[in-house]
Parts: C-alpha cells; structure tokens; sequence
C-alpha cells in the first residue's frame, strides 16, 4: 500500500466469451470485437485504441491476470475493485474471472467488490445501430429482497474472509454502482453488516456512486447509511457543464447530438480535468476518482460520450490535483479510484495501448513511490 495514496482500479471482467454474449452478438464475442472497430469521428481523435503489451488477452487465462497484477502493483496501485454483475434470484454473469483469482489465491494481489446493479440490454456492449428498434432486456436488475440479500451475501461472503480482500478500518470495502436505483438499499446494508458481524467480521465497508439522477448530498447519502462516497458521474458531468458554459446548453447540444447522431458530446481532456474535483474530495468520508480518459464510441458511435486529447502529462497533472485533495486525510482514508484499469470500450482504462505504451503507467507510478 503506497503511503501517499490508496489506488484502487476498477476492473472489468468482460474479456472471455460468456453463453449471453454469444448469444447476443455473437459466437466468441467479447468487449475486443467493439475496440477493434472503432474508428476516428472527427480530426484529432485518437481511435482506434489497440493493446500493447497485454494484447487482446482472454481473461480466463490465469498468466493473463498475473501479469495485469505485476503490473498495477509496480505503478503502486493498491489492488482491483473487481465488478460484480449480480441481477437477483442468483443470477450472475462475468464471475467466472473473480472466482477463480478467489479459488486459486492467485494472483497474490489485493482486490474488492462493486456492484454494477444495473439491468444489461441489448445495447449494453453495441454500438445500438442494428438495434436502435428493439432494444430487448438480456438481465434485468432486481431486488427481490431479504433472502435475495441473504444469498448474495453468502457468495461473497469468501470473499470478504481472504486476506487479500482490502478494508477501510478494518472492514471489507463493497461498493454500489447506483445506490439511486436501488429501493431499500438502506435495509439491504444494515442486514449485510448484521451478517458479517455474526459471520465474525467487524462489519462492511461501504461506498456509494454518486451518479448523475441521484439527487442525495453527500450528507444524504451518510445518512442512507453509506460510509463513504464516490462522486465520478457527478464530477463528470458537472466538469461538462463548465465545458459548455451552462446546464442548459449541455442539455440542448446533448439532444441534437442524439437527434442528427452527431458527436456533440465531445470534452477537450484538459478542459474536464480541471474541474474532476470538488471541495468535496477533502472530506475523510469521499473518494476521489482518477480518470485517464473517457471515450465510449467503441460502443456508442458517433452518440457517445467522448474526452480527446488526453495524454499521459495531462493525466499526470490531474493525479496531482487529486493527490492534493487527499494529502491531509489519514492514511487509511487516502482512497481513490482509479476510472478503470481496463475499460478499453468506454476509453477509460490504464493498460498499456499502442500508441503512449506503459507512460500512463508509469505517471501513476511517479507519483505513489
């Protein structure tokens, strides 16, 4: 664990083939297939964006996940936040990778869970042109309650007793995509703790996502029970509103953007970074985000959510910023998540990529050691 900061990266689980995916898009079909196609939309942006020295790895390779670990551990990255796609009644997808870091206890590198409580669709991972009339409901996220509850706890509940699983105070951090979207997430939290305490733990650790729809202060969502918060959609979209100067011209450029499918909702990177924090990311009870870039047109088109021009300098300017916000806190609480280890689809991710190589890497590693 760095002493300057606690870097968590979010994880996405998506990279092997899955019985939905095929089922969906197609034999064999992983997050890969939309990177590959990606193509620029305007001058200057930088598509497509191919792997380095990963390459297009298969995530039910366990070399493959020992050597993601070597290399998040010699940036001075804490561990994984792996996300967790659990849609009720048992239902589950993309385990299979957690699962087996958890059985094997390898690699021998920290991790903890998030909950992405949200339904899939068929446009989860596509691009939407060849189903922009039917959009059908692969999963949809339910919470059917207390037993449901129960059962997820259970699950994890292995989980939360390895010792590589990272904890704030002692106690095993779970985080919550949308707790917004989640009616009684009050309840489901007290029952989690009351259960992990009888199950010997001192309790869990929970962490909101403040996304934009949530109308909760962080005071509010405190007082819903949560120990601390993440703002990442919140800051997003406050940063695109200065961008654009106004809420309501946001609104308006985002709504023709969707009409004549115009890639409108593109942010100059060193424009967004300057405002990806707020007074709020001084408080021990909220965690900042490290965000390397945004770019969702792999699987969104020329309709998607773009920051350009991004490069590691910039991303070594905005660690600094963050790295400010936390410098006072103590160390326990020096939390940040890093937005994402490897959302190739989103533009989002920190391995290494063909054109800037281990830089971003190795910015990140400047600064924790």
């Amino acid at each position: 664990m760095s002493s300057k900061a606690r870097v968590i990266a979010i994880y996405l689980p998506q990279y092997h083939p899955t019985e939905e995916n095929n089922l969906y898009w197609g034999p064999g079909f992983t997050e890969w297939d939309n990177v590959v196609k990606a193509r620029p939309l305007f001058p200057g942006h930088y598509q497509p964006k191919l792997p380095a020295d990963l390459g297009f790895y298969d995530l039910r390779l366990p070399e493959v996940r020992e050597a993601q670990a070597q290399m998040a551990r010699d940036a001075g990255i804490e561990g994984f936040m792996y996300w967790q796609y659990w849609f009720g009644n048992g239902k589950k997808t993309l385990h299979r990778p957690f699962e087996e870091v958890l059985a094997s206890g390898k690699p021998d590198f920290p991790f903890c869970l998030g909950w992405a409580n949200h339904s899939w669709t068929n446009k989860t991972w596509s691009k939407g042109k060849a189903y922009s009339r039917l959009d059908p409901v692969i999963f949809e996220q339910q919470f059917p309650g207390d037993d449901d509850h129960w059962q997820h706890f259970q699950y994890n509940l292995p989980a939360f007793r390895d010792p590589r699983y990272i904890r704030v105070d002692g106690k095993p951090i779970f985080v919550i995509w949308a707790p917004h979207e989640f009616p009684g997430v009050s309840r489901f939290m007290d029952l989690w703790r009351k259960w992990a305490e009888e199950a010997g733990l001192p309790g869990i650790h929970f962490v909101g996502m403040r996304l934009p729809g949530c109308t909760l202060s962080v005071d509010g969502m405190r007082e819903a029970g949560f120990d601390a918060v993440n703002n990442s959609g919140l800051d997003m979209y406050r940063a695109e509103t200065k961008a654009r100067g106004s809420r309501v011209v946001k609104r308006a450029l985002t709504l023709i953007s969707k009409m004549f499918n115009l890639p409108l909702s593109a942010y100059n990177y060193k424009t967004i970074i300057k405002n990806l924090c707020s007074d709020d990311d001084y408080r021990t009870d909220v965690y900042p985000t490290l965000l390397p870039g945004y770019d969702r047109s792999p699987r969104s088109g020329r309709r998607a959510q773009i920051y350009y021009n991004n490069t590691p300098q910039l991303f070594g300017r905005h660690i600094d910023d963050v790295m400010q916000h936390i410098s006072q806190k103590p160390a326990d609480r020096r939390v940040v998540l890093l937005k994402s280890w490897n959302e190739w689809g989103e533009g989002n991710y920190i391995e290494p990529d063909q054109r800037y190589g281990r830089a971003y890497l190795d910015e990140l590693s400047k600064r924790l050691k």
